[in-house]
């Protein structure tokens, strides 16, 4: 199992936003892929989509494969309002 870095912003966002490192693992290990932001810096990241029960969450995480470890920049629980009702795309987007 890979070994989960969580940045200081995701630690802050997760606290004020009620998501807990086993969800974020959750969503990591069994989410999908729904985009991916391969000329991001210092490494290509993705954002995940997964579900806690019944809540969404979307995960922004990059790989470092040198180091065996993902990268946790931040989670959220996606917005209704911004996105499409399968939280996969952001409305008004064909992508």
């Amino acid at each position: 199992m890979r070994r989960l870095t969580f940045r200081v912003h995701a630690i802050q966002k997760m606290f004020a936003r009620g998501i807990s490192r086993d969800d974020v693992r959750h969503v990591v290990d069994n989410g999908e892929v729904i985009r991916e932001y391969p000329d991001d810096r210092p490494y290509a990241s993705r954002l995940i989509l997964g579900w806690c029960e019944s809540r969404p969450i979307h995960v922004v995480a990059a790989d470092n494969t040198d180091e065996d470890e993902t990268i946790i920049i931040t989670a959220y629980e996606p917005d209704p309002a911004i996105w499409t009702p399968d939280f996969k795309r952001k409305r008004g987007l064909d992508t």
